[in-house]
């Protein structure tokens, strides 16, 4: 490929932006998703070991609460205080003591001991035992104004005393120490420890965090492990170099940084007698596992995309110079004379364009040649069909007439009064000098109408009206009234029965409101059928129907309901209403309501 080619050039020139932009959308896709996942995971697991910190401070409250039951039983406060020495005190405080261990869920095993006797008393595993005459256990003896303490996790122990239970096994605890006070004043009665099995918390740990992935930490204030997952450093001080680093300063309850390949989530646990904080500790592989994974998808579509692309610009280059060697091929066409030559489409490009004006430039030639001939033709078809369409409906007037002259001439009167009504019909229609009428010319053509559909049912139907001589001159669109009484015969009219009726009124008040009202005793129509008709009619004059359009029932007619009320409303406003409603039982009521703006035409 030479470099001053087009196609070498559209090649280097189009492939290296897209390779550029591709890249830096996949810097920063993947830099935007990394930044989220992060953000998302610190937010998450805030929220999380906050939970985690709400659980263990309600368990921690439990215990403190069973604790201080030491004061809400009288009797054992008593003898505490007293001193106890009989079978019956000593039944009393295992008692206190048992209900103590089975209150607390996971407790392992719960102290007392008695200055006033020098008395030890110690329930493992349901199993209580009592000492004469052993000092406290120093962990147990707490200080003056020292009231409450929890040590941290530890492996269980005798507490000092001589004769352990045999049955007992070690665990790892932590422990609740209370000093019992003779209230009001500071002295101590006594000290009890309450030791509560470290998997007391797993059920609350365990939602925490993914063992498989991730690390967690409860640190005590002086810095010992309250829960890991090596036993072996529980009650031990943190040795990790994150924890002695000034950036991992826990500043606040909760917070959050990263170290060492990881990112740390905190909350601290302050609770009665305990200052502990919650540690989760999550790899950053793991955070952005679902971003390398997109990036490596990102990679393996950049390098489809990139082979489309080539593959793409290449045919792009040979498709951009074949038109030209195509339109130099319907040149010579031309040169030699063939006018009629087939030009192709080559697309939209600059090269199209001036195909496609070549092409336009030997249709004008052609046309140029032919243009006169085609319009002598189409100006004789026209006037052929113009006076078609004038004898054919003069004709068809013409022939009634002398057929109804025969019928009259052979005594046949019926078929005389029907053809003479369908002529007045025809004539009526057929007279387009005129845009509007007068009601008179309104019935009389609605009455010819009637007549027809009384012989076309056999006078299953009676027709009355009641109009005021007054009212006959009211101007009105023409071809109001007969469209509203089809719609009787078309739906209504029930072929099985006589009986049917049609009536016409109309009248008008002293403000010159007109109304005229079509109603009669036929089918119902379909309540959402009339919903329908209904809708349409409430639209403005400008959204009606026009005259040859599709009528809502989906038929297409120039005369309509909404036809009539579209060309009531030309000739007396917007005001102008059509209103369709069912009568019960049986029955449609058709009201036209207008106002007559000529009075001199009352």
């Amino acid at each position: 490929m030479k470099w001053n080619s087009i196609r070498t050039k559209m090649i280097v020139f189009m492939l290296l932006p897209i390779v550029i932009c591709i890249v830096a959308a996949m810097i920063i896709s993947y830099s935007h998703t990394t930044a989220s996942l992060r953000t998302r995971a610190v937010e998450e697991n805030t929220n999380l070991l906050y939970q985690g910190y709400r659980n263990i401070d309600s368990m921690l409250q439990e215990i403190n609460r069973v604790s201080l039951s030491v004061y809400s039983d009288a009797e054992f406060y008593r003898q505490l205080d007293a001193g106890y020495d009989d079978i019956s005190a000593n039944i009393s405080i295992y008692s206190s003591l048992n209900y103590m261990y089975k209150a607390i869920p996971g407790a392992y095993q719960v102290y007392l001991y008695g200055i006033k006797d020098n008395k030890a008393t110690m329930i493992t595993q349901e199993t209580p035992k009592r000492w004469q005459d052993p000092a406290p256990y120093p962990a147990s003896a707490l200080p003056e104004k020292e009231l409450l303490q929890i040590q941290t996790t530890h492996p269980s122990h005798h507490y000092g005393l001589l004769s352990p239970f045999p049955q007992a096994t070690k665990e790892q605890v932590f422990t609740l120490h209370r000093r019992i006070e003779k209230i009001p004043t500071n002295q101590a009665i006594g000290y009890l420890s309450i030791d509560v099995k470290l998997s007391a918390l797993f059920g609350i740990i365990n939602q925490l965090y993914d063992k498989s992935k991730e690390n967690l930490y409860i640190i005590d204030a002086e810095g010992n492990l309250v829960y890991t997952e090596d036993e072996t450093l529980l009650g031990k001080p943190l040795q990790d170099d994150w924890y002695g680093k000034p950036a991992a300063g826990f500043t606040g309850d909760q917070g959050s940084f990263e170290m060492n390949g990881a990112v740390f989530i905190y909350q601290r646990i302050q609770s009665t007698g305990a200052d502990w904080t919650l540690v989760k500790q999550i790899p950053v592989s793991n955070l952005l596992g679902e971003a390398n994974q997109a990036a490596k998808i990102n990679a393996v579509l950049f390098g489809v995309a990139l082979l489309v692309i080539i593959t793409a610009i290449v045919l792009i280059s040979i498709r951009i110079t074949s038109p030209i060697k195509r339109l130099s091929t319907y040149m010579n066409q031309v040169k030699i004379g063939n006018l009629q030559v087939d030009v192709a489409p080559a697309g939209n490009d600059e090269v199209g364009v001036l195909t496609e004006r070549f092409r336009d430039m030997m249709d004008t030639l052609n046309n140029l040649i032919l243009r006169e001939y085609k319009l002598e033709l189409s100006s004789k078809d026209n006037q052929l069909r113009a006076l078609q369409a004038q004898i054919n409906p003069h004709f068809l007037n013409n022939t009634l007439q002398i057929i109804g002259t025969l019928a009259l001439e052979l005594k046949v009167p019926q078929i005389y009064t029907l053809i003479s009504s369908l002529g007045k019909m025809m004539r009526y229609s057929m007279n387009n000098d005129e845009r509007t009428v007068t009601l008179k010319d309104e019935l009389e053509h609605a009455k010819a109408y009637i007549e027809l559909q009384k012989e076309r049912f056999e006078n299953r139907f009676a027709f009355h009206y009641e109009i005021e001589d007054s009212l006959l001159q009211v101007p009105m669109p023409k071809m109001i009234l007969q469209p509203i009484m089809e719609n009787y015969f078309k739906h209504g009219i029930d072929l099985s029965e006589s009986g049917g009726w049609i009536s016409l009124t109309a009248t008008k008040d002293t403000e010159g409101n007109m109304a005229i009202i079509v109603q009669n005793n036929g089918a119902l129509i379909p309540d959402d059928k009339l919903r329908r008709l209904q809708s349409g009619l409430a639209l403005s004059g400008a959204e009606q129907v026009k005259p040859g359009e599709d009528e809502p029932d989906g038929k297409t007619s120039s005369i309509g309901l909404i036809n009539v009320l579209t060309r009531l409303r030309l000739v007396y406003g917007e005001n102008a209403e059509l209103i369709v409603a069912n009568l019960k039982p049986d029955g449609v009521r058709i009201t036209l309501k207008f106002k007559v703006q000529d009075e001199s035409g009352e």
